[in-house]
């Protein structure tokens, strides 16, 4: 890349995101996630494909991968209801936790009778490709009509997980490079990674929410902004004091995305384009770092696949067998959160840490760990709904809010535009709008019905699937929530 000049650069740049965007729709023809197409884009345009773009540099390639992690999960966080991760944390935090050190066992024993290494080393294996992948788990199950606690107990799993998986990963390879390495200090950090991940994460949503809603900034693209800027805080204060960065980002974007925010849909939308676009320059710069030459070799691809499948078949359901026991789930449910363990971005990212750190084996494991998570992106990712519906797991077809209209925050004018979906067991269910006696200064704009604009008045009734949008100002707003969320007496 370095002999490339600027025009190229951004000429270049330009093309990778048009080709990764147009990739996407691809990919939903063929079934195949898009993290797979993304990765061989990169492959193609790389020094052993197309030969255009020479790239070479595990350290760059870890820094955009972390900093893209850090803008999908937040992304992933932003859209996840408390309420839903909730009724799952046991079992989520159970595989997230529990499930990856399983996983990590079993993927150690196999790697060390595979491939011949040390044991400290097969468990590096382990640990690199233990985690679910967030960015693939999101990028699947968005839009699939999978039961909701299936489908939350995998987000929240995926979205928790990583920081266990880099833990482990970390600790194996000081443990490989150390002299001297005390087992009592690394489950001390253990906990305090954790911990402090967690705790950081509450209180730093918590401020961003309070700074987003009281801050009134001069134009509505800022709100975005100023979202994406707390995750980047709070991911970098976090990692400063040693603690977890990707657990804090994740559980303060699940306490900003539950909160009742200025701009709200501005700034779920403005997050979801952006994590679209880390995630195809991530997955196409570690496409640019792989060598096909060297990881498409016979020995790498027979003991790549033979892991692979023992990953699938064998470690990941003892792990989600195990963690998951007296849980609620039946059979068929572990079966398929066996099946939906896809591995993506974040072991590919793991794996470029003991390149950096001159391991022995470091382009081996680079190269095993590769092949692995485009195996299970291959296998896993193209058949989950399909698994779903053979296992009868389905849920209601779910439907996205259709967002006719633009939510926003008029500042200047001390007035908001919120939104409301009404249930079966809404007070204001089934009744005219001449009837309703909203709080004063509350007025309906428009009513959403079945992806259609409905211009309200008098007569108009209200009814179950409706999404009204009201202009209310601030001052009547938590009356207006409370009213709207009355329920039957």
């Amino acid at each position: 890349m370095e002999h490339i000049n600027m025009e190229q650069f951004i000429l270049l740049a330009a093309l990778l995101l048009i080709i990764g965007v147009l990739t996407t729709k691809f990919s939903t023809r063929l079934g195949v996630p898009a993290l797979v197409l993304f990765l061989i884009v990169g492959m193609i345009m790389g020094s052993d494909g197309l030969g255009i773009i020479y790239f070479n540099n595990p350290e760059l390639a870890q820094l955009i991968g972390i900093i893209a992690l850090v803008v999908i999960l937040f992304e992933g966080g932003l859209q996840t209801k408390w309420s839903s991760v909730k009724a799952v944390a046991v079992p989520s935090l159970s595989l997230a936790t529990i499930g990856v050190l399983l996983t990590t066992c079993v993927v150690a024993v196999a790697a060390k009778l595979i491939f011949n290494v040390s044991w400290m080393e097969g468990f590096l294996f382990g640990a690199i490709v233990g985690s679910t992948d967030a960015a693939a788990i999101f990028a699947v199950l968005k839009g699939q009509n999978i039961r909701d606690r299936l489908s939350s107990t995998l987000e929240a799993e995926s979205g928790t997980n990583d920081p266990m998986a880099m833990f482990l990963t970390l600790s194996l390879i000081q443990l490989l490079t150390a002299d001297h390495s005390s087992y009592f200090m690394l489950v001390i950090s253990f906990f305090w990674q954790m911990g402090m991940g967690l705790l950081l994460g509450y209180l730093l949503g918590r401020f961003a929410s309070f700074a987003i809603n009281k801050i009134n900034l001069d134009s509505s693209g800022l709100y975005p902004i100023f979202a994406l800027a707390f995750a980047l805080l709070t991911y970098s204060l976090t990692d400063v004091i040693g603690a977890s960065g990707l657990l804090a980002v994740y559980i303060a974007a699940l306490v900003i995305g539950n909160q009742d925010l200025t701009y709200r849909h501005s700034i779920f939308r403005f997050n979801e384009g952006f994590a679209w676009m880390m995630q195809i320059l991530m997955f196409i710069i570690l496409g640019l770092l792989v060598f096909p030459a060297q990881f498409l070799s016979f020995d790498i691809i027979f003991k790549g696949f033979l892991l692979s499948l023992i990953l699938i078949f064998i470690a990941r359901p003892v792990a989600v067998f195990l963690s998951t026991i007296k849980m609620g789930f039946n059979f068929n449910e572990k079966i398929f959160l066996s099946w939906a363990g896809l591995k993506g971005a974040v072991p590919i990212v793991l794996a470029t840490f003991p390149m950096t750190m001159g391991l022995e084996n470091s382009q081996l494991i680079f190269n095993v760990v590769f092949f692995v998570v485009l195996t299970s992106a291959l296998i896993q990712g193209s058949t989950i709904s399909v698994f779903a519906e053979k296992l009868k797991l389905n849920g209601p077809q779910k439907v996205e809010a259709p967002h006719s209209l633009e939510l926003v925050s008029i500042g200047k004018a001390n007035a908001e535009i919120i939104e409301f979906e009404v249930d079966d067991q809404a007070a204001i269910t089934r009744q005219m709008l001449k009837d309703i006696s909203f709080p004063k200064d509350a007025l309906i704009n428009a009513i959403i019905r079945n992806g259609d604009l409905v211009t309200p008045h008098g007569e108009t009734k209200i009814k179950p699937g409706d999404i009204l949008y009201i202009l209310v100002s601030k001052k009547q707003k938590k009356e207006l929530k409370k009213f709207l969320n009355r329920e039957f007496d």
